[in-house]
């Protein structure tokens, strides 16, 4: 743990920290704000979801994005930000998701773009298959693949496994090696009837769970409606203070704030990784630019909507009651507010997590199955399967430290190939 706390502490200090937002700043300002088309964006990735072909429809890869987006990061990531960084943290997370959608745009577009057809018919890209082919540095791609596959039985499988696991021993007492084994056998149904069993799942799953939570959420700020401005309030002048203004847990520096908020704010969004634009490249839209807009609104569901909702209910929840925030986990944030949720509680948000976590994995073996694929060929899937279930068992039982510390390692690690990619070929990208 310290050799990985010195080594995050010095990968994402300011250099990678610039380089990130100066990526998303750059593409924002060269395709002229493609976030003021949002709401075309969204009538875009509305349309119907027809899996006819062998390919995905825009939906269906927009559906599987965020099943591989939405989960641990807009619930547990959010409060250990929160934690470490303080509430200012939120802001950053949120900034991360405004001007990361810029980002998300170009990796979708480049990854339609350089993506390559296979004999049956079907697409298959990414940041491995724009370093090959449109860099033409299949050394490169190599890199990237690796790392997709090793994120995804890192970033993928523990930390969604290991925080389901934290929440259902605390609210229902069960055995972490008995949710490993039911995490990895309800995902392991899904995963080994393929692409289109994936994609069918994350299409009626995702927006079900993202309704019910969200639901629960407003619930929660109508009880907190007293603390609401003071919550905003104490969000954004926490964003830009050298010294914290609020202690205890939560308390953080600008550095801290900078920090965790824009680690989190990657790492539910991962605009700037590249992994969503897997998804994207599998869809049978023929023009780049369509599928960019609908997997840019990802970012938009995932970090400016679902995190900042959950950042403004556990702040507002440590104003409206403090003694709940002293002495808990840096994890449990986000449990101290849901647990003033009337009637169902904290069970409510173990249940939401454990969905939300279902969907991340299904999502995320999918992109570690295309890795496989670019590494080893259709023969090295089915090994791949097999790891990923078993490593969903393990990361149920390993310590919670450990798996986000790793996270923000393997995350540091995808963004300068995939961001190299970018700006190397950021003259085929048009707005």
């Amino acid at each position: 743990m310290d050799i990985l706390n010195r080594m995050n502490d010095f990968i994402w200090s300011l250099p990678l920290l610039a380089l990130l937002m100066g990526t998303h700043i750059y593409f924002t300002c060269k395709l002229h704000f493609p976030q003021r088309n949002l709401w075309y964006a969204i009538k875009l990735s509305m349309g119907k979801a027809d899996n006819t072909d062998q390919n995905l429809s825009p939906f269906s890869a927009l559906a599987t994005t965020l099943a591989a987006t939405l989960g641990t990061g807009n619930i547990i990531g959010v409060s250990t930000a929160v934690a470490l960084g303080g509430p200012g943290a939120i802001f950053w997370c949120w900034i991360t998701g405004i001007l990361g959608m810029a980002t998300a745009y170009s990796e979708c577009y480049l990854s339609v773009l350089f993506r390559q057809r296979r004999p049956d018919g079907t697409y298959v890209g990414g940041p491995m298959y724009v370093l090959k082919n449109g860099l033409h540095n299949g050394f490169l791609g190599t890199i990237y693949a690796a790392c997709t596959l090793i994120a995804a039985f890192g970033v993928g499988c523990t930390t969604q496994a290991n925080s389901v696991t934290q929440a259902a021993t605390a609210t229902f007492h069960l055995s972490p090696h008995f949710v490993g084994i039911i995490l990895a056998f309800l995902t392991g149904t899904v995963i080994l009837g393929g692409v289109k069993s994936i994609a069918n799942i994350c299409e009626r799953m995702v927006p079900a769970i993202s309704f019910v939570y969200l639901f629960g959420c407003l619930l929660l700020l109508l009880l907190y409606y007293k603390q609401l401005p003071d919550a905003i309030s104490l969000i954004l002048r926490d964003a830009f203070s050298f010294a914290s203004v609020a202690g205890g847990v939560a308390g953080g520096t600008l550095q801290h704030a900078v920090r965790y908020g824009i680690a989190r704010g990657l790492f539910t969004n991962e605009a700037g990784i590249g992994t969503s634009a897997i998804a994207a490249a599998a869809s049978h839209t023929t023009h780049p630019r369509i599928q960019a807009y609908v997997s840019m609104t990802a970012v938009f569901w995932d970090t400016v909507v679902m995190c900042l909702i959950t950042g403004i209910v556990i702040v507002a929840n440590m104003l409206y009651d403090p003694d709940s925030v002293i002495g808990v986990a840096q994890t449990d944030l986000t449990a101290a507010a849901f647990s003033h949720l009337p009637y169902v509680g904290n069970a409510f948000l173990t249940v939401s997590l454990a969905a939300f976590a279902i969907t991340t994995l299904i999502g995320w073996s999918y992109f570690g199955e295309k890795a496989t694929e670019y590494l080893m060929g259709n023969k090295g899937i089915p090994y791949y399967k097999l790891g990923y279930i078993l490593m969903i068992y393990f990361g149920a039982i390993i310590p919670m430290n450990l798996v986000w510390e790793c996270t923000d390692l393997i995350n540091a690690l995808m963004i300068l190939p995939n961001v190299l990619a970018l700006y190397l070929l950021r003259n085929h990208i048009k707005p």
